[in-house]
């Protein structure tokens, strides 16, 4: 995919955050459109159909978690690439803010080509192959569907974000293998990017809601695995 076909919105309550970051990464080549709160967020995110979105955490009306939430439960925007900026680096808020459906958190101040790094690490995830026929799985009750990333389990469809869907097809790979967490790290987040050690447990915490326990399995100092 080119730059220039890369959509990118930013969410920021500061004007100047807004100014410097929407010039910067608009140099790069990439279609950049900004909001000044959650609400606006959330409906230029409805109507661009951004790749990536840039989201601040504490804005007014509508805080970056609420509206990442939100923005999580719209059609056509579960897999849309979710990175976080704020000047809060408390860990509590990190968690709440992979528990509403982040994919990684950049805390600033951050200098603009430190950030045009990241947002380039960050497209990287984006898939730009067409997924074949074959990759809808079954394992046991659960369907995965790569290419429209829904899941089915016990006949209910689940719309999963994009981390917990990659999380699971992952894990259900290979049914009762063991992942180490550094392979879950690489394979699921990248090794270009750095994220909390507790990005994966919280994840796993999500899928256990709403997969069912019973299926993720714990082994100590070691990693995840899937059970049937």
């Amino acid at each position: 995919m080119k730059k220039k076909d890369i959509r990118i919105l930013l969410v920021d309550d500061e004007p100047d955050i807004l100014e410097i970051l929407s010039y910067n990464l608009s140099a790069e080549g990439y279609q950049v459109y900004t909001a000044k709160n959650g609400v606006e967020g959330v409906s230029k995110a409805k109507k661009k159909k951004p790749h990536l979105i840039v989201l601040d955490v504490m804005m007014p009306e509508m805080d970056g978690i609420e509206a990442c939430e939100t923005i999580r439960k719209t059609g056509g925007l579960e897999n849309t690439l979710i990175t976080f900026l704020t000047a809060r680096g408390e860990d509590y808020s990190q968690v709440a803010g992979f528990d509403a459906g982040a994919d990684d958190y950049i805390t600033k101040p951050i200098k603009p080509k430190v950030l045009i790094s990241k947002v380039k690490a960050l497209l990287r995830r984006l898939k730009e192959d067409e997924p074949a026929a074959e990759d809808i799985v079954t394992v046991g009750n659960i369907v995965i569907n790569r290419e429209e990333y829904k899941i089915i389990n016990n006949g209910k469809e689940l719309v999963l974000p994009r981390k917990e869907f990659e999380l699971l097809s992952l894990l259900t790979s290979k049914p009762g293998k063991v992942f180490k967490r550094e392979v879950i790290l690489d394979r699921v987040w990248g090794n270009e990017v750095i994220v909390g050690g507790r990005t994966i447990d919280v994840h796993i915490r999500k899928l256990r809601e709403k997969i069912g326990e019973e299926h993720f399995k714990t082994v100590k100092g070691v990693g995840y695995k899937f059970v049937l």
